[in-house]
């Protein structure tokens, strides 16, 4: 389960963390617990019969019920997809069998009420989970960690939401051939995703507060590595690592 970092050509600049591709998890290997972030993707139309297969014997009662409430079937195979996978890695990982890894919730950071992020008990190994359509990419480390995945988006979605980026992104995006805007936003918006995740507030949190920046290198942030993954074509993602010595 080892991440390798390369020189990508997209884009040119950038040190690019590249996740494993999950066809199949294998067999258990306990104890290998990484420093992080190991992160795997998921392709929901290769993974989809596996995942179905696996499902009634892999997820809980509550993520079925979850499951069956999806009325579009794309919808339902990106959800059991990915959390049959995350399972699946979660019981490679502590070395016990998938359903019987506990997934607890975190007390929410502005109520204090146990309707946080998932996280285990022990925080022995901490985990976040993204999927937009066709993808999930799930992220696994030893310190709190975040990531996003997300599609282009067309250039109308970006002018409905580019208000809510910081204003020196904003500032970015503006100055940019119309052309090169959408990945540009992309960047942005699953940085500052990945981010929020990593730090358990999501986008209850402004998330024009903080600067990640719209180019081929992430900004740097305090206590938290930020770091663009390599995905396919159409699609941008980040991961968000918490400094183990904050």
């Amino acid at each position: 389960m080892t991440i390798l970092t390369t020189r990508a050509a997209r884009p040119p600049t950038a040190d690019l963390l590249v996740p494993s591709r999950l066809s199949d998890p294998g067999p258990a290997r306990a104890a290998l617990l990484p420093a992080g972030p190991d992160l795997w993707l998921v392709d929901t139309t290769g993974y989809r019969a596996h995942a179905a297969r696996h499902a009634p014997g892999t997820l809980d009662a509550q993520e079925l019920a979850r499951a069956a409430e999806f009325v579009r079937a794309a919808d339902r195979d990106a959800y059991v997809c990915a959390h049959v996978a995350l399972r699946r890695l979660l019981g490679a990982y502590l070395g016990i069998a998938p359903r019987a890894v506990t997934v607890d919730r975190a007390p929410c950071a502005h109520c204090q009420e146990p309707h946080g992020r998932p996280v285990l008990p022990g925080g022995a190994l901490h985990f976040s989970l993204s999927h937009c359509h066709g993808l999930s990419l799930l992220a696994f480390a030893s310190v709190p960690v975040g990531v996003d995945v997300e599609e282009v988006p067309s250039a109308r979605t970006i002018a409905e939401t580019a208000d809510v980026l910081h204003p020196r992104e904003a500032a970015e995006l503006a100055v940019l051939p119309a052309a090169e805007r959408p990945l540009a936003f992309t960047r942005v918006w699953t940085r500052k995703e990945a981010y929020l995740k990593g730090l358990g507030v999501g986008l209850s949190e402004d998330p024009a507060a903080d600067y990640v920046g719209s180019g081929p290198v992430p900004a740097r942030l305090a206590d938290w590595a930020l770091t663009d993954v390599l995905v396919p074509e159409g699609h941008c993602a980040a991961v968000a690592l918490r400094n183990p010595y904050a």
